[in-house]
């Protein structure tokens, strides 16, 4: 195939709303799926995706180009979760398909943040935004008010911060307490829009979804992700209560670093405890279900690596800001913990070259050795005869002697 027409339906409105299974594959399969989500809602704007796809496809194939069109959805928990759907979608596709290059078709900016990940499995030689013409009442404000209302999306976005903001409000008014209303408020606030930015509650929505599905598949992981969440918790009440205990010692100087430092100290080893007990029932749930789980071992080795330095560079700065606290830790034990550190990295670093190399090995076609053209030669025996013989034949040429 020398060209796919790929359409992306981000947040699943084909299955959400017309109950159509991806990948759709195929003309006539893309135009009954867009009559589907059509006849449901006729304002969504992926019908128009796939319609103009449909064009593009038909305007290819007037070329003489060996192409076809495909459509693929996400989730309605746009992010992570639904950008690893359509990421699966595609990898499975291409490996069934001989695809060389693809036209990317979108409706808008959310469906073209995914142009790098179909650029990083195959050629995109042009991305298309379909854009609707509207008239004059759907322009309305009215009419934006009432679609935003209605987008779940939206709403989770605006007005989940601004909810949690005045119940904090609420309460430090109720409980007589002013001075922590705007503390409060600011904070909700604060922490609800670095989740946003760095997507962590999509990456908390897909961990979730992975704990379900091993609880369902009745696997180990089960039980090491709560054991690990455990740890993390109690590690945390460890950290906090250790730096708060700070203010009954007479230290030289409370500032950012000794606090920093002792909550390193005091949390690190049970943060490496949680990802170690996690990363070992991923590795016993690979083993029993015979996949490769080499990679986690890798990660373990870099857990280590990290917990060595965090935890040595913590003592050795207690130990020197705060001598009152009566940590002690010589320069050279900590200098020895870098070493041993690196060295760590090190054969991290070796065992990923190496299941990589692995990898590029398997995915190597086996070599075919060409057959040598056979020789037919004629052969006259003593009757006469022509004999044919095709196998390799050993001539000896010399002269003959008369005497003989």
């Amino acid at each position: 195939m020398d060209t796919l027409v790929i359409c992306i339906d981000r947040d699943n409105d084909l299955g959400e709303k017309a109950k159509v299974i991806t990948p759709v594959v195929g003309r006539g399969a893309n135009i009954a799926a867009a009559v589907s989500l059509a006849t449901v809602d006729p304002e969504d704007s992926d019908t128009n995706t796939i319609f103009g796809g449909i064009r593009i496809l038909d305007e290819l194939r007037s070329l003489g180009v060996d192409a076809d069109i495909v459509s693929f959805a996400g989730d309605k928990k746009v992010g992570t979760i639904s950008d690893k759907k359509i990421a699966d979608q595609l990898d499975e596709f291409l490996a069934a398909q001989d695809v060389k290059s693809a036209v990317f078709v979108s409706d808008g900016a959310e469906d073209e943040s995914l142009i790098p990940l179909v650029q990083s499995r195959v050629k995109v030689d042009s991305v298309q935004r379909i854009v609707v013409m509207q008239s004059e009442n759907l322009e309305s404000t009215y009419y934006m008010i009432k679609n935003f209302l209605k987008d779940p999306k939206l709403l989770q976005t605006f007005f989940v911060p601004i909810g949690l903001a005045l119940i904090i409000y609420a309460l430090a008014m109720a409980t007589n307490n002013p001075q922590w209303a705007i503390i409060g408020t600011l904070l909700i606030v604060g922490i609800y829009m670095i989740l946003r930015a760095y997507s962590l509650n999509d990456k908390f929505i897909l961990h979730w979804t992975e704990l379900k599905q091993s609880f369902n598949s009745h696997q180990l992981s089960f039980v090491t992700t709560l054991a690990a969440f455990l740890l993390f918790v109690i590690g945390t009440i460890s950290g906090v209560v250790s730096v708060w205990n700070l203010t009954g010692i007479e230290v030289s100087y409370y500032g950012l670093l000794i606090v920093l430092s002792m909550f390193i100290k005091k949390t690190v080893l049970w943060y490496s405890g949680c990802a170690f007990v996690y990363l070992l029932g991923k590795i016993f749930d690979k083993i029993y279900g015979k996949q490769e789980y080499q990679n986690h071992i890798v990660e373990m080795l870099f857990v280590l690596s990290g917990t060595l330095l965090f935890w040595s560079a913590s003592s050795y700065a207690l130990s020197i800001i705060a001598p009152e606290t009566g940590y002690t830790f010589d320069i050279a034990y900590f200098i020895y913990s870098i070493v041993l550190a690196v060295i760590i990295g090190l054969a991290g670093v070796y065992f990923s070259v190496q299941e990589k190399n692995d990898e590029k090995e398997e995915e190597k076609p086996p070599k075919t050795e060409e057959k040598k053209p056979e020789r037919t030669i004629v052969v006259n025996d003593e009757d006469g005869d022509e004999k044919r013989n095709s196998k390799p034949v050993k001539i000896r040429i010399g002269i003959r002697n008369d005497k003989d």
